[in-house]
């Protein structure tokens, strides 16, 4: 089977390895269809890791996946070969503390597969417990189907950011967790919505996704910008889905008194600044996100139900043999790139 493996900083490596073995009792062997790329991916491709974490060469990236059911092992009812299906990346334990309360997210004992030494999706073939699989809906194609992974972390997002009806919000980046979350916003009800994006044709697809405002961060400052148009008051939610430079600090500078700042984006570097006595005098709420919880039937209900308005974001496909030059395109920002999947 073709897998596409990272064997250092930017190189990507396609190759033919043998085919898994046959899926074990409770598994499910699945024919991967569509990977989405994530922020995180890039990460790993551009800067050899993710703040501490660091690549092992060579690895499997790849973590919002859609394919079709192959065969199943011993013990699992209810699929079929053919069922298309979305495919779930995180291997929880089921046993420890925080997965028996519920939050499964952080167990002490996760297996996420794309990190260095749990081999990720871009390869053709792969064996699944049952419980990762949900089944694919007919309106939704594999593209659609790998957002189900990224909208469930936006999905999570919303439970920590509680938007209501009638207030305002702040994005910072508008890649496609950034898009993704202005969608979520306005289908909360949020009345008004700033993005901030430095790419022009991200902030384009920022409006196309229900940014009221847009603003180029290297042509305004976005908390000035912010508080002129809120008379001083700032933003009820402020959300970072870039976590570069210093949008963290920005989000505390925007938002109201007793506010909400989410950081969802993941920050290059192991340690950030944080501008802790303007959120002391605030007494904001602060969040950060890890990954999603009990929240991939949501997404999947609402892509389901929604689907123009995520669609949008798909801009780009590549096979897994371009998977160099898709991975150097999303990476340098080119061709008005928002999301690209890679196809198998």
């Amino acid at each position: 089977m073709l897998v596409a493996e990272l064997t250092s900083p930017h190189q990507f490596q396609v190759t033919d390895v043998p085919p898994v073995s046959d899926p074990e009792p409770g598994q499910i062997q699945v024919a991967v269809k569509a990977v989405g790329v994530c922020g995180s991916d890039l990460h790993y491709f551009s800067e050899g890791g993710i703040g501490d974490a660091r690549c092992l060469y060579p690895m499997v990236l790849g973590h919002e996946p859609a394919g079709v059911v192959v065969k199943t092992g011993p013990g699992v009812s209810g699929w079929s070969a053919g069922d298309r299906a979305v495919l779930e990346p995180a291997l929880y334990c089921y046993h420890c503390e925080l997965c028996m309360s519920g939050r499964h997210n952080v167990c002490a004992n996760i297996r996420f597969m794309s990190m260095p030494a749990e081999p990720g999706f871009f390869r053709e073939l792969v064996n699944l417990p049952a419980q990762n699989l949900l089944p694919l809906p007919k309106n939704l194609s594999d593209a659609e189907g790998a957002l189900v992974e990224p909208l469930a972390v936006i999905v999570h997002s919303m439970h920590l950011a509680a938007p209501r009806p009638g207030e305002t919000a702040l994005v910072f980046g508008a890649g496609p967790i950034g898009l993704l979350t202005i969608a979520m916003l306005k289908l909360s009800g949020i009345r008004r919505i700033w993005s901030v994006e430095p790419v022009g044709a991200r902030r384009e697809l920022a409006r196309v996704m229900g940014a009221d405002a847009v603003i180029d961060p290297s042509a305004a400052d976005p908390v000035r910008e912010v508080l002129r148009d809120t008379s001083g008051r700032g933003v009820d939610i402020a959300i970072d889905c870039a976590a570069q430079g210093d949008t963290i600090n920005q989000c505390l500078h925007a938002a109201r008194n007793a506010g909400r700042v989410v950081v969802t984006g993941i920050p290059a570097q192991d340690h950030v600044n944080l501008a802790f006595h303007i959120m002391r005098r605030k007494e904001l709420t602060f969040y950060s996100v890890r990954r999603s919880n009990h929240d991939s039937e949501t997404a999947l209900r609402l892509l389901e139900s929604e689907p123009k308005k995520f669609a949008p974001v798909l801009t780009h496909q590549r096979s897994l043999s371009e998977i160099q030059t898709a991975f150097e395109l999303c990476a340098s920002y080119s061709d008005g790139v928002g999301k690209m999947t890679i196809s198998l």
